[in-house]
């Protein structure tokens, strides 16, 4: 189900978007029939092949992984968003976003995160909603601080190193 925003238009990925988007910005941009800003992933095509093999074992987490969000005014794809896995045992999930230099400090990355956020809440079997940023301060911590996530503890993680765990218990 796509997330509509004020300025944002968040679109779930499914195995052919996924495709798209590990094969190349133009099968991308030709498939959604948008334009792509510079630099709109960091992170590359790694987080993409997750979770295009996470739904290819189970089609249930189709909704509760990599989300594209679309600059309604541009229509041009500025980011990417998403969960990391539909929720666990304990009804908790984990959310992570990013988003295009030319695109940051406009607020859509709040307004990304705040989509997630109640699109989350808004299944029966999420109770916490998690987060990690890098052990600092910084635009990150900044936006799930403005969310109302509170900082819960420092983490050695294996791949990043020191990062910070944040927490968003449902009301």
């Amino acid at each position: 189900m796509i997330i509509e925003t004020k300025n944002l238009r968040l679109i779930p990925c499914d195995k052919e978007i996924l495709v798209k988007a590990i094969e190349g910005n133009d099968k991308l941009e030709k498939m959604l029939n948008i334009k792509v800003a510079d630099n709109w992933t960091e992170f590359g095509v790694d987080p993409f092949q997750f979770s295009l093999d996470r739904i290819s074992e189970d089609m249930e987490e189709i909704g509760w992984l990599t989300y594209f969000p679309i600059h309604k005014q541009d229509n041009k794809l500025i980011g990417s968003a998403g969960y990391k896995g539909k929720p666990n045992e304990n009804g908790s999930v984990e959310i992570g976003y990013e988003i295009a230099p030319h695109y940051r400090n406009k607020g859509f990355a709040t307004e990304m995160a705040e989509a997630l956020i109640s699109n989350a809440f808004s299944d029966i079997k999420v109770k916490l909603i998690i987060a990690h940023t890098l052990r600092e301060e910084n635009a990150s911590a900044k936006i799930l601080t403005k969310c109302g996530f509170i900082k819960v503890g420092d983490i050695d993680d294996p791949d990043d190193g020191p990062i910070w765990k944040w927490e968003l218990k449902k009301s």
